[in-house]
């Protein structure tokens, strides 16, 4: 499972204070205990106004680069802002994100195709300018016009991680059957492709959230999510994921299970 660790965002109370008191040390040591517990990219979202966002990104992505190797993953909802920050990073990450709306694909796909950016990565949401679609039918619909403009730039599949834009299940008239039919779609037509999603999403306003977010992190992986947007440090839904992945024969004898428990990424705390 590809793990994009989501502890360094300006929607959490606690980073958003960081953030205005420069508190590099806050914001170094959660990348480092991040990457510590197993993300394969650090999310870095500043969630200030427009107009000062390049200049905060590029203040995190300096600290968070001096506590860990890992790739970033430089996340905005603007384009333009993404076109700025992504140079910051001195290997290549996971612009997050792209969607079918307006021409988000037309400022970001170009940077992708550019060969010095080859190893760049993108998060692609299935919403267009009418919103999130309510259906499958329609998600896919708005799937396939960005895996056209993914050809047309020489995108390959394994560089997008697909998100089928998780949403609240007490909101939701059929669960995750939307969901689970998107998942299992994009897998079935891109065998190479990644598919994300950032999990707790789903249990918004509901009580003992962990136990929504253990339950679809099984059915999403079991329909084919292979990346997700999570708290690393989650022990309870590492271990999961570990385990998910061994049921669903994606861990030969077993040995990825073994090996993280002995890393100490799940189980009793030692």
């Amino acid at each position: 499972m590809i793990i994009i660790g989501e502890k360094i965002n300006g929607s959490i109370p606690a980073v958003a204070d960081a953030i205005a008191k420069r508190d590099s040390e806050f914001i170094k040591n959660r990348a480092r205990v991040q990457a510590e517990a197993g993300a394969t990219f650090i999310d870095c979202c500043a969630s200030v106004p427009e107009a000062e966002e390049v200049e905060t990104l590029k203040w995190m992505i300096d600290c968070i680069q001096e506590a860990t190797d890992l790739p970033i993953s430089v996340d905005s909802p603007s384009p333009d802002v993404l076109v700025q920050a992504y140079k910051f990073c001195k290997r290549p990450g996971l612009f997050n994100s792209v969607s079918g709306e307006r021409d988000k694909i037309d400022k970001i796909f170009p940077e992708m195709a550019k060969p010095e950016n080859k190893g760049w990565q993108v998060i692609a949401l299935l919403s267009d300018d009418t919103g999130i679609p309510k259906c499958a039918a329609d998600r896919l619909r708005v799937f396939d016009k960005i895996m056209a403009k993914a050809k047309e730039y020489g995108i390959s599949p394994d560089r997008i991680h697909i998100d089928p834009l998780v949403e609240m299940l007490c909101t939701s008239e059929n669960g995750i059957e939307t969901n689970t039919e998107v998942i299992s779609t994009v897998r079935e037509k891109y065998p190479t492709i990644h598919i994300t999603a950032a999990i707790s999403n789903i249990s918004f306003n509901l009580p003992v959230r962990k136990m929504i977010n253990l339950g679809f992190t099984v059915l999403a992986m079991n329909a084919g999510l292979d990346s997700a947007i999570l708290d690393p440090t989650n022990r309870d839904m590492i271990g999961l994921i570990y385990a998910t992945e061994a049921l669903l024969g994606l861990d030969d004898y077993c040995m990825e299970y073994i090996g993280a428990y002995r890393e100490g990424l799940f189980g009793p705390v030692k």
